[in-house]
Formats: C-alpha cells, sequence, structure tokens
C-alpha cells in the first residue's frame, strides 16, 4: 500500500517556454533537446540489483545480442519481482528460449517444454497484486511539487479514472466511485482513489500465465512489441520494462503458430543467460539512469510530448496518451 498521499502535477497543461526566438517568431525545444538539456541532478540512478540482463545466443553474423531490463519498484507486483530474483539468482532460465512472436504484440520467453522445474521457494502471488491501494490525492499546480507519487498527465484515459507517473512509471488509478475529471480533482483535492497500477506500453515486461486464478510465478515473460494493449491492465502482472537491446526482440521472425508460437524447435532463439547486474562484473558496464518524473524537465518534455511546437509540426495535438510519454533512460555518464 502507498502510504503517504498521492500527489499531482498537470504536466501537460504547463506551457513551455521557447527555447529562443528568431526574428520576432518564439521557436520551442523538442522533446529530445528537452531531455539532451535536462541538469544532471534531475537524473536518478538505477540500481544494479533492479537490472535484468539477457544474453541472447549470437546472431547468424555472430554478433552478441543483450538485452537489458529494470524491474518494478515497491510497491508494485514485489511478489513477481522476488520471484524473478530468485529464478536469476539459480541461473534458471540459461538454455531455455525466445518461443513466441507476435506481430503488433508481444514476444514471449521462458521454457518451451515447460517440464524444466522450478527452484525451491517461490510466491504463489495472489490476482489482488496487480493493484496498489493508494489513499487519497493532492492537486499540485506547478511542475515542482514537493516529493509527488504521481504526476497526472490525462484524466481521459479510456482505461481508468487517469494516468500519470510514479518514480519514473508510467501507472493508470481509479478512485473508489468511478471516474472523476479534473474540474472534480479541483474541487476536491482530497478525492478518495482506490488503486493504481502499472500500464502496457511499449517495452513493458510481463508474467505469462495460465487461466485466472493462475497468476504466473514470473518463469515465462513477455514484453509488448506492439501497439500498447491497455485492455491487459490489472489482468496481467507487469514486472519491468526493457531499457535497452528491444530491436533484438522486436525485429525476430514472427511464429507462424497460432498466437505466434514458433512450431518448430529450430525457430526458438536460445538464451544464453539471466543475470541480475549486481551479480555481473564491473566489466560489463551496466550503469543506467532516468529523468526523474519529478522534475521540471520532465514536466516540460511531457508537455512537449502532448503538444509539438517545434519546427516540423503545424498543429499541436493538445494531448498525449500515457504511452506516447515514454520516461527517458539513459546510459550513465562517467
Amino acid at each position: 500500500m502507498i502510504k503517504k498521499p498521492v500527489l499531482l502535477a498537470c504536466a501537460v497543461a504547463l506551457a513551455a517556454l521557447p527555447l529562443y526566438a528568431q526574428e520576432g517568431k518564439p521557436e520551442y525545444p523538442s522533446p529530445p533537446e528537452i531531455v539532451a538539456k535536462a541538469k544532471a541532478e534531475e537524473w536518478v540512478a538505477i540500481a544494479p540489483a533492479d537490472l535484468l540482463v539477457m544474453d541472447l545466443a549470437p546472431d547468424a553474423k555472430g554478433r552478441a545480442r543483450r538485452v537489458v531490463i529494470q524491474l518494478m519498484p515497491a510497491p508494485f507486483s514485489q511478489g513477481w519481482v522476488g520471484n524473478i530474483r530468485k529464478l536469476a539468482a539459480a541461473k534458471w532460465w540459461d538454455g531455455t528460449s525466445i518461443n513466441r512472436v507476435q506481430d503488433n504484440y508481444v514476444v514471449q520467453w521462458g521454457d518451451a517444454t515447460e517440464k524444466k522445474a522450478l527452484p525451491e521457494g517461490l510466491a504463489v502471488v495472489p490476482e489482488s497484486e496487480y493493484i496498489s491501494k493508494v489513499d487519497h490525492v493532492l492537486i499540485g499546480t506547478g511542475p515542482t511539487i514537493h516529493e509527488p507519487d504521481i504526476r497526472l498527465v490525462q484524466t481521459s484515459d479510456r482505461y481508468a479514472a487517469g494516468s500519470g507517473f510514479t518514480a519514473g512509471w508510467a501507472v493508470a488509478f481509479d478512485r473508489g466511485h468511478g471516474r472523476f475529471s479534473k474540474r472534480d480533482l479541483a474541487k476536491n483535492p482530497q478525492s478518495d482513489i482506490s488503486a493504481a497500477w502499472p500500464v502496457h506500453c511499449y517495452g513493458m515486461v510481463g508474467v505469462g500465465r495460465n487461466l485466472s486464478p493462475d497468476t504466473g510465478s514470473g518463469a515465462e515473460l513477455y514484453t509488448v512489441i506492439g501497439h500498447a494493449p491497455r485492455h491487459l491492465d490489472r489482468n496481467i502482472a507487469l514486472v519491468g520494462r526493457v531499457i535497452e537491446g528491444i530491436e533484438y526482440l522486436s525485429s525476430l521472425p514472427r511464429g507462424t503458430g497460432p498466437l505466434g508460437f514458433y512450431d518448430k524447435e529450430e525457430e526458438r532463439v536460445p538464451i544464453a543467460s539471466i543475470r541480475l547486474a549486481s551479480e555481473m562484473p564491473p566489466a560489463a558496464d551496466l550503469k543506467f539512469e532516468y529523468l526523474s518524473t519529478e522534475s521540471e524537465s520532465f514536466a516540460a518534455y511531457a508537455d512537449a510530448r502532448a503538444n509539438r511546437r517545434d519546427a516540423f509540426f503545424n498543429v499541436p495535438a493538445g494531448g498525449a496518451d500515457i504511452c506516447n510519454i515514454p520516461v527517458p533512460v539513459r546510459r550513465k555518464a562517467e
């Protein structure tokens, strides 16, 4: 449960200031330009213990293929994340494979035989853990709210009452008695909301499962490689996101079997190893950081994603889906 109040700041409602003016006409920075100019203190280091490193077998030309996944922070999906840490420590995924590549949907990996014994001590996580409880919401009106939990992006989310960001992650939320609008929030700054959960954006990593009440152990994982399948929110556990190497998954040949599964064993892509970065030597150079979603630069970046005013665009969209504001992640500069 999230103990402290959830603070909201309307990021996309903020008007970004022009970067400079030329001949009296204001020019606005693009989202990448805003990110490039973010202050060093606005970036947050990702702990090596929160990075899952998947090394695939080399490609046909002998080139290495490494995929780096950032695991979800508390309070979200921690039962499954704990299982994933145990599976990585047991080297369980070594010798398994990518078994499914469904166009505009997901890439899935694990034990294709479903016969490999799981390590002892894995938790059986209840469906109630798909969401995290939230006590109430406080409204902020600017880009620098003190220690906010969630920065509001939109209240017109089709899959929830609203959506935003917390600690660098996209989330959605509901209140106990239904959806609400910005006007509702303005009238009642302590509007009770009941739950928050991570959302299925491109590159998010989730836990494969069978029919309910099965919730999956974390041994079978997938990542989104197509249009955000938000209908899966709260139906499957999300445990992380790919922050580097998504191209090694999204470019794989599509499976020809039902749901994109590979029909033949030789079609599967072998997994050499999956480890936590904290268990790998320093030479692996696995230092990453994300742009704080509580920073002024992120507020300007989110606004620019929703309202493109830079030279290429003629008409600003006036809004953005939560999945169209990916949190910037980069390798940490020495």
